[in-house]
């Protein structure tokens, strides 16, 4: 696929597909401006550009194709702009900010498009908060208009909201009283988390279609700053001016993004650092994550000139991909085996550079990339099972992609202890990639047992075999060579067999234990419950709110609460 010419929705033989690659040139929606240090995206959406057909995109209203693209300049602007240490969004229409997600296309969808689109849209405003916190990109939303729903999700994940003060412009999240649904990208639990919304407030808020103008958005904690029209330019200007001094961003000149070029057939999905062999008469899809081949980049001068063709940065794009890619483009394969390949000593090594160079702006860029990927991995809703077998690597950063699995199963070779697999941890595994619940993936195996997690730390570069792995907690099971292909065979079967829906339900309940923090509530609370809503009458069925919006008809509930 090329990823340069290929539409977002593309057949491959008889199977429609949707592709994650896009670039700015290809744009039809936002347009990335970039002046010294602030980088504006503005929102014009292109009515007729939706990425698929049956509906227009009016009042800048976004779909599937809309996130993709901003996902792709949120991108642009860590790696190609490090310069940039503040991003203000901005409407390119008159009077509407975004209305949010388009209502034609969620009534016009399957149960499983919604969802996923809820959540890949979800993810992108995580992203653009996890990049505030960690890597010092600054954000605003400079709300000119009416911003609605997901538009006001999109403002909400922003670090600061500023508002004109026009007596027509408004916020609101409006989705239960006009369509009988949650707001799908955090927008409930973002303004109670995050913006400390009084709870009673946030009920008229949440339950009033025409939403809320300037002056009490501000007063309830909606927006952070109004200004009339003639002093909005200079309001936003000192808001860049604030965030610009709370930045930590430092690169001068940035690399580019080039395209990925995965190979897309009917066996699968072929990268050059990540490949995915996916059967779909067993339901299985096998992820081979590959070790670098040599040794990597390891001096900043070097690490720049190799830019998206440093191996730890292509990791974290293509394996990124892998997973939108299998997320939605094969629904029916609800099992993701993750094995490694390749030699655990570069692994390593790679580790050691990133750990070297970790406050280099490209270095830390791809930490926070592959941050980002595995906390996709985390929210996947498949039975995740890492192998850790002959020829496994499963080291450092790789070890992290098991302990997102659901279940770990580790080769034993009683009989023969040197060709036998071994795990080793490292700096990565305690603080370099932090769950959404704030804590490392060691932590939250082990329910923060601080005594079990200083053991670890004793133990780092040490190569553990099973029996050792086994006691200590770090897998799951540690069958023999004899029982290996029986025990594993026999595992997937069982788990093919068992409902898909439950599967997600205890999957998503059992990863994420102990504290919750904003991002928990949103993907294992609101997520759940907006995932049942979807498929409820009430929204979707032939006289459902979500149906019926816009033919002037008035929903027909049943008013049963269960």
């Amino acid at each position: 696929m090329n990823a340069m010419t290929e539409p977002l929705l593309f057949k491959r033989g008889e199977r429609e597909l949707v592709s994650f690659a896009t670039q700015p040139s290809n744009y039809q929606h936002w347009t990335l401006s970039v002046e010294g240090d602030v980088a504006r995206l503005k929102l014009d959406i292109n009515e007729d550009g939706g990425i698929k057909p049956g509906y227009k995109l009016k009042l800048n209203s976004y779909d599937l194709g809309v996130d993709i693209e901003l996902h792709d300049a949120i991108n642009r602007v860590r790696f190609e702009h490090p310069q940039v240490k503040v991003v203000v969004f901005e409407s390119g229409k008159e009077k509407i900010w975004c209305s949010g997600a388009n209502i034609y296309m969620l009534g016009l969808s399957t149960h499983a498009w919604k969802v996923n689109f809820c959540k890949f849209t979800n993810e992108t405003r995580n992203g653009l908060e996890d990049s505030s916190r960690n890597d010092g990109l600054k954000s605003i939303a400079a709300v000119t208009g009416a911003c609605a729903g997901g538009g006001y999700e999109l403002a909400l994940a922003c670090d600061r909201i500023v508002m004109v003060d026009d007596r027509s412009s408004t916020v609101s999240l409006p989705e239960v009283p006009l369509l009988g649904v949650l707001p799908g990208t955090g927008g409930l639990t973002r303004i109670t988390d995050k913006r400390k919304v009084r709870r009673d407030l946030a009920d008229i808020f949440c339950t009033t279609s025409e939403g809320v103008r300037a002056d009490r958005a501000k007063d309830w904690k909606l927006v952070d700053a109004l200004a009339k029209p003639q002093q909005f330019a200079q309001l936003v200007e000192s808001e860049v001016a604030a965030l610009r001094a709370q930045s930590t961003r430092n690169g001068t000149k940035g690399i580019a993004l080039t395209p990925l070029q995965p190979a897309i057939d009917e066996l699968g999905y072929h990268y050059t650092t990540v490949d995915a062999q996916v059967n779909r008469e067993t339901r299985i899809a096998t992820i081979t994550v590959k070790a670098p081949a040599a040794a990597i980049e390891s001096t900043p001068a070097a690490i720049e000139a190799a830019g998206a063709g440093w191996w730890p940065l292509k990791l974290a794009r293509e394996l990124d991909d892998l997973i939108l890619n299998l997320r939605t483009n094969e629904l029916e394969t609800g099992t993701w085996v993750i094995q490694t390949r390749g030699d655990a000593n570069k692994v390593m090594a790679a580790d050691a550079v990133l750990e070297q160079h970790k406050d280099h702006w490209l270095v830390r860029e791809t930490i926070g990339a592959l941050r980002r990927t595995l906390a996709r991995l985390d929210v996947t809703s498949r039975s995740l099972i890492a192998l850790v077998d002959a020829g496994s690597c499963f080291a450092g950063t790789f070890y992290e992609l098991a302990l997102a699995c659901d279940r770990i199963y580790m080769l034993d070779l009683p009989d023969s202890p040197d060709a036998a697999p071994s795990l080793q941890l490292n700096a990565a595994n305690f603080g370099r990639y932090p769950v959404v619940n704030g804590l490392t993936r060691l932590q939250t195996r082990f329910n923060e047992d601080g005594a079990t997690i200083a053991q670890l730390q004793g133990l780092q570069d040490a190569p553990l075999r099973a029996d050792q792995a086994l006691a200590l907690g770090l897998v799951t099971l540690a069958p023999d060579d004899i029982d290996w292909d029986d025990e594993i065979r026999i595992m997937l079967e069982e788990r093919a067999s068992l409902s898909p829906d439950a599967l997600t339900g205890l999957e998503a309940s059992l990863r994420f234990p102990g504290r919750e923090s904003m991002e928990t509530r949103i993907f294992a609370r609101l997520s759940a419950w907006q995932n049942w809503i979807f498929i409820r009458p009430n929204a979707v069925g032939e006289e459902g709110a979500l149906k019926l919006f816009g033919t002037g008809k008035k929903a027909k509930f049943d008013w049963k609460r269960i």
